[in-house]
C-alpha cells in the first residue's frame, strides 16, 4: 500500500491526526527501537488531543463566551473572601452534574459578568456545552420563537448546553409576555441542567422583573432549590479604572 492510498483510508475513517503524523511517528519509532504497542499508543494519544482541541474550538464558538472575560483576566482580589473560597470548586464544574445554578448578585461595576464568564471558559475547557447571553437577548430570542410558533424548539435548542449563563437579568424589560417567556425557560431548565445568573437586583426587588408575585416567587423558589449565591461587594472595578480627573485641570475655552 502507499503512503498516499494510506492516509486516504485514514481519513475516510475520520483519523486525522493518524493520517497527518503516522509517517513522523514511524521514524521515530525506527530511530527509538519501538515496537507496535507504543507506536499505536503515540498515534493514539495525537488522535485524542486533536480531537479535544477540536471540540473545545467548536464548544467555546458556540459558547459567545466574552473572549477577554477568562480566569487568568480576573482580578480575584476584589472579591469577598467567601466568593474567592467558593470559586476553585466551582471551576470543577461538579455542580453541572447535579444539575444546580450559580446566582451572582452586586450593584454594576463589580465583576459578575468577568466571574460567570471565567467559570463558563473554564467549563469549556473540561469539555462541558455553555451558553453564554445577556438576559434581554435571551427574551427576544424566546418571544421571536413564540411568535413565529418555535417555543418549542428553540427551547430543545438550548436544552443541548449543560449551563446556560444569562447575564444582567435585571434589566430585562418588564413586560407580561416577556416575563411568560423568561419563566417558562427556567421552570423548563429546573432540576434538569444548570443556569448561570448574574443581578444587580437582590430576591426582593425581582417583583420588577416578573411583575406577579406568584410568579416570582416560583421563579425564586426553582432558582434557589439547589444553588449556590455569590454576593460581590466593593467598589465598581470601571470606577476605579476610571482616569482620576486633576481638579486643576481645565476644559479649554471656545475661541472667540
Amino acid at each position: 500500500m502507499t503512503q498516499e492510498s494510506l492516509t486516504l483510508l485514514l481519513r475516510s475513517v475520520n483519523l486525522a491526526s493518524f493520517a497527518m503524523h503516522h509517517q513522523e511517528v514511524a521514524d521515530q519509532a525506527e530511530r527509538e527501537g519501538w515496537n507496535l504497542t507504543p507506536y499505536l499508543r503515540h498515534l493514539v494519544e495525537l488522535e485524542l488531543e486533536a480531537r479535544r482541541l477540536r471540540k473545545t474550538e467548536r464548544l467555546l464558538k458556540n459558547s459567545r463566551l466574552p473572549a477577554t472575560k477568562i480566569l487568568a483576566t480576573l482580578d480575584m482580589s476584589r472579591f469577598p473572601s467567601n466568593v474567592r473560597r467558593q470559586l476553585p470548586t466551582l471551576l470543577e464544574g461538579h455542580f453541572l452534574e447535579r444539575s444546580e445554578n450559580i446566582l451572582v448578585f452586586g450593584l454594576p461595576g463589580r465583576g459578575k459578568t468577568h466571574l460567570v464568564s471565567a467559570i463558563g471558559h473554564e467549563l469549556v475547557l473540561k469539555g462541558h456545552a455553555v451558553f453564554f447571553t445577556p438576559a434581554y437577548r435571551l427574551v427576544q430570542s424566546l418571544l421571536s420563537a413564540k411568535r413565529d410558533l418555535e417555543l418549542a424548539k428553540e427551547m430543545r435548542r438550548l436544552d443541548r448546553f449543560e449551563a446556560v449563563i444569562i447575564d444582567d437579568i435585571g434589566y430585562v424589560q418588564q413586560q407580561q409576555e416577556e416575563m411568560e417567556v423568561l419563566f417558562t425557560f427556567l421552570a423548563e431548565r429546573y432540576e434538569r441542567k444548570s443556569v448561570l445568573i448574574t443581578s444587580n437586583l437582590v430576591f426582593s426587588q425581582w417583583d420588577r422583573i416578573f411583575k406577579d408575585p406568584m410568579t416570582t416567587a416560583a421563579a425564586i423558589d426553582r432558582l434557589v432549590h439547589h444553588c449556590t449565591i455569590l454576593e460581590l461587594t466593593g467598589s465598581s472595578f470601571r470606577t476605579d479604572k476610571a482616569p482620576k480627573q486633576n481638579p486643576e485641570q481645565k476644559l479649554p475655552q471656545e475661541e472667540q
